[in-house]
């Protein structure tokens, strides 16, 4: 599938918590970080997630804000 986004991290799913129609997924990629999406739980299910599974972060945004206090 072709996307616009170019920001992909590698990594594996640590964890999926479920709350409604939203779930938290927890990803930790291939240089050790960890990277936490919100999406639905339908999206959970579509896509057939489950943790330890390798999967791919995609990350589009036009705004990214960074602060050092």
């Amino acid at each position: 599938m072709a996307l616009s986004a170019r920001n992909r991290l590698d990594g594996t799913v640590q964890s999926i918590e479920t709350d409604g129609i939203m779930a938290e997924v927890t990803i930790e990629t291939t240089g050790g970080q960890t990277v936490t999406a919100v999406i639905t739980t339908s999206s959970v299910e579509r896509l057939g997630i489950a943790e330890g599974d390798e999967v791919n972060a995609v990350i589009k945004a036009t705004e990214v804000m960074v602060e050092n206090e």
